[in-house]
């Protein structure tokens, strides 16, 4: 029974690695690239893991294709069926009761499941759906723009759940890659799935368990220090605070635009883009530099300006070609000041998107 729990704990880790890559905006590409990296960092099946993964070398629609396959039929297939067979191991063994009971001769009377303990399984169930509803309601998911794998200038930051084990991976560099990767979490998982084979006492008071209890509240206090540690370094690094500030005003900006399909080219109108005259290739390519490198999530569609960044529509008429060309590599002051992040373009698609900038007057 307590396997059958680990390979649970196991599948639902699996269903948060698989299910960060389906929103494919910028944190989830470059988080799902962090962990399938670490994954080809294994001796010998690593590479192959990291193929199989990806369905390729690079993140793309094949690496979407398949996580989407895992999050929604493999890995809850695998779910429902251990927990049936958690479910019929628990009622073959028993519950065992309260931690002051004689585990051989128990001084306390049995009772059926049925329906005092279906009941409260299945009220606790329901407050745990409210709970999950009041967070998904006053917290939710944030969404940000669509990922562009071409943006280097991007940090990816795993959730809070993830945190221990990022900085865990930083803190160990070169030769330590197999201890940090291998060996230590070998040993762990040892640890935790051997747990009822190593330790064999009936005794199940935590006060009479000073290993067991010990060496769980030391891996949970180093999880906790090596979390918070990682918000502490993002903190104290003035160019990386700066940088993760300025991809959450992204991501909030972004949720506040209207939804668009991107079946349509990010059309607000799919009828009036048909029935308007094509725009030329130039003005085309400008807006897909726009628009794939998050500019709308700061400068607003149609680069009308938001709270964040100001309007774009006209700075044609403010500076030359030679000029503009320059802010990217020399920003002004006041664009440094509002974090934007700096973008490595050729002269060839800074022409389109000055040339896509003066077609929206």
């Amino acid at each position: 029974m307590w396997v059958s729990g680990t390979i649970l704990f196991t599948l639902v880790m699996g269903m948060a690695f698989t299910g960060y890559l389906l929103p494919w905006d910028q944190k989830s590409y470059f988080a799902t690239a962090v962990g399938t990296n670490v994954a080809s960092e294994v001796p010998i099946v690593g590479g192959f893991a990291k193929l199989l993964l990806r369905g390729g070398n690079q993140i793309g629609t094949l690496t979407l294709s398949r996580f989407f396959v895992m999050h929604v039929f493999y890995i809850p297939a695998l779910i429902f069926l251990l927990v049936a067979i958690h479910i019929y191991l628990f009622r073959k063994a028993g519950a065992a009761g309260p931690i002051s009971e004689n585990p051989v001769k128990p001084r306390q009377k049995t009772e059926s499941f049925y329906p005092r303990q279906l009941l409260m399984d299945l009220g606790f169930a329901l407050l745990l759906v409210i709970a999950l509803g009041f967070a998904a309601y006053f917290a939710p998911a944030a969404l940000g723009p669509l990922a562009n794998p071409a943006d280097t200038h991007f940090l990816p930051r795993p959730e809070w759940y993830y945190r221990p084990l990022f900085e865990w991976l930083k803190i160990w560099r070169g030769q330590g890659e197999f201890l940090r990767i291998v060996i230590i979490p070998a040993i762990i998982v040892f640890l935790f799935v051997g747990l009822p084979f190593i330790d064999r006492r009936l005794e199940r008071r935590p006060w009479r368990r000073p290993v067991a209890v010990g060496t769980f509240s030391l891996i949970f206090i180093v999880r906790t220090v090596l979390g918070a540690y990682s918000y502490y370094q993002d903190s104290h690094n003035k160019d990386v605070a700066m940088q993760l500030v300025q991809q959450h005003r992204m991501e909030v900006q972004f949720m506040k635009q209207p939804f668009k399909s991107q079946m349509d080219g990010g059309a607000r109108d799919t009828q009036a883009l048909k029935a308007s005259t094509p725009p030329s290739p130039l003005v085309a390519q400008g807006e897909k530099i726009f628009q794939s490198h998050g500019c709308y999530a700061c400068h607003g569609e149609g680069a009308v300006g938001t709270s964040f960044a100001p309007k774009l529509v006209g700075i044609g008429k403010q500076f030359s070609d030679e000029q503009f060309e320059d802010l990217f590599t020399h920003p002004l002051p006041k664009m440094n000041a509002g974090g934007m992040p700096r973008f490595m373009f050729t002269p060839d698609q800074v022409k389109a998107l000055r040339t896509y900038l003066d077609s929206l007057e």
